[in-house]
């Protein structure tokens, strides 16, 4: 089988699925809160295996390897900063052989989560560290054989910068989404739009940009909207999450079942996603829905929030076009004229 790459499937395909969640599912195969995925690569790979398979069967396009965590920053907590390069390409390989294995082309994206630690100036990690740890990481994927490195979750814009130029290194394409979570902005303050100027300007540009976790789906597409807005140029990837979080009986439950992320998967498409996948809660049973929904699709009209809200849930104020913060500080800066 020839197997285009995954910049030729990019720009060829009218979509591309990604997997699920890892952490919510390997929950149920018996990770305990506390422990670090990425050692399951060694001590369980067939249950990190099984995952992927059973996202593959579930219809994925692209699986990402359990190597989240995978920095030395984020492992010296699980004191295993030492196995950067052993973990990562384990991760790679056990998603690699399942990937190879489907019969059909199956992409591994290299997972490359954030390390966790604060960027100057505010906190205490430098530039050069940071981009020392990505590619550190970015590096053992490639040797395990990913296929696209994936920078997902980040928060602030120097730390992006930094996974960047790390990854860069690698020679692989890159993708990278950060987690719009905090009214409609990342953690760090960040807007969908200032995301799309943001890389846009990077000196390494990214094959696909986008948005994952976050709160739920309906807000997921609704960054969607701002980003493809601002990038109209750019390949989207939305990762959102299986509904809303709620804590029923000691577990965090997410509201979302496999009809609503059908209704997701649809509607992230005409929002403008070339790449649509799930994050935390979504199992391999809403993944398959999220595959016969769009198999049976053509991309329509980009959603009103109305439409996202009616069918989703309800979006933040700054999604809707009201931005709180700046309108505040407009009105003080108007009153301090006076």
């Amino acid at each position: 089988m020839i197997r285009p790459s995954f910049t030729e499937a990019l720009a060829t395909r009218p979509w591309l699925l990604a997997d699920g969640a890892t952490g919510t599912n390997y929950f149920q195969m018996g990770l305990v809160s506390g422990d670090a995925p990425e050692m399951w690569n060694f001590e369980h790979p067939e249950r990190v295996r099984t995952l992927h398979r059973q996202f593959i069967e579930a219809g994925a396009d692209i699986v990402l390897t359990n190597s989240f965590g995978g920095n030395r920053h984020r492992l010296k907590l699980h004191n295993a900063q030492d196995q950067v390069r052993e973990i990562n390409i384990a991760a790679a390989r056990n998603a690699r052989a399942e990937a190879d294995a489907a019969g059909r082309p199956v992409y591994v994206g290299g997972s490359i989560g954030p390390t966790g630690e604060i960027m100057e100036p505010v906190g205490a990690m430098s530039h050069d560290e940071a981009v020392k740890a990505f590619a550190e990481q970015a590096l053992a994927l490639k040797e395990g054989g990913v296929d696209v490195l994936w920078i997902e979750t980040m928060s602030s814009e120097e730390e992006l910068r930094a996974a960047v130029e790390g990854a860069s290194q690698a020679g692989l394409p890159i993708v990278t989404t950060m987690s719009f979570d905090t009214n409609g902005r990342t953690m760090m303050g960040i807007t969908p739009k200032a995301f799309g100027a943001i890389t846009a300007a990077l000196p390494t540009q990214p094959v696909a940009i986008g948005a994952n976790c976050g709160v739920g789906a309906s807000e997921l597409v609704a960054t969607v909207l701002g980003i493809s807005e601002a990038r109209p140029d750019a390949a989207v990837v939305a990762k959102g999450n299986c509904g809303i979080p709620q804590y029923v009986d000691g577990h965090i439950h997410y509201t979302g079942t496999p009809e609503l992320m059908a209704d997701y998967a649809r509607i992230a498409l005409d929002a403008g996603a070339k790449i649509i996948g799930g994050c935390c809660g979504t199992s391999p049973e809403h993944l398959a829905s999220m595959r016969k929904s769009l198999e049976s699709y053509s991309k329509g009209d980009r959603p009103s929030l109305e439409l996202i809200e009616a069918k989703l849930g309800p979006v933040s104020e700054l999604a809707k076009g009201h931005d709180a913060a700046a309108a505040g500080a407009a009105r003080r800066e108007r009153r301090r004229g006076h």
